[in-house]
């Protein structure tokens, strides 16, 4: 349920509660039977103790809504600065990969298909981001891994990505 209809049956819930207890004042001054009291009064109560959970609600998802947009803006901070603080050796690694394609004699469309691989995309993906047929993505990674003498997208990914980790202790 959204803000503007929390409120909306927060002020009903409200509302009658108002005019039950306006009502059972009424009954009291006609001396109307103590249980008919009991259910107007348990009436009132309901409807107040609904009112008091629904803005409760509404209050605590507004706080929890600006926990994450705080949350969500530290961690684009933190992207963009890891963005920027590797950019140059992202910017390195990347000519590196495209001059080890050329030595491996790829065409423009697998060494295209080939950056996708490394990043870790599916050939269906390849294929709906390069707006080609799937059967035409895989028979190009299949040139790539031939090309490369590689065995599979693992080994293309390890071919370059292997030595950038460094071995845990």
């Amino acid at each position: 349920m959204n803000k503007k209809e929390r409120w909306i049956i927060a002020f009903i819930l409200g509302l009658i509660s108002i005019l039950t207890c306006f009502d059972l004042a009424t009954d009291m001054g006609e001396g109307v039977v103590w249980w008919h009291l009991v259910i107007e009064g348990g009436v009132a109560t309901m409807a107040l103790v609904g009112v008091y959970f629904l803005l409760k609600g509404a209050f605590e998802l507004k706080h929890s809504l600006e926990t994450e947009k705080r949350l969500s803006a530290n961690l684009i901070e933190e992207s963009r600065q890891w963005k920027e603080n590797s950019k140059k050796y992202l910017e390195g690694l990347s000519l590196s990969i495209d001059q080890q394609l050329d030595r491996w004699q790829l065409t423009p469309s697998e060494k295209e298909v080939a950056f996708l691989l490394i990043k870790g995309f599916s050939l269906k993906e390849i294929a709906l981001y390069r707006k080609t047929a799937e059967k035409t993505t895989r028979a190009q990674a299949t040139a790539v891994y031939s090309k490369a003498g590689l065995s599979g997208r693992s080994q293309l990914a390890a071919f370059f990505l292997e030595d950038l980790l460094l071995p845990q202790k």
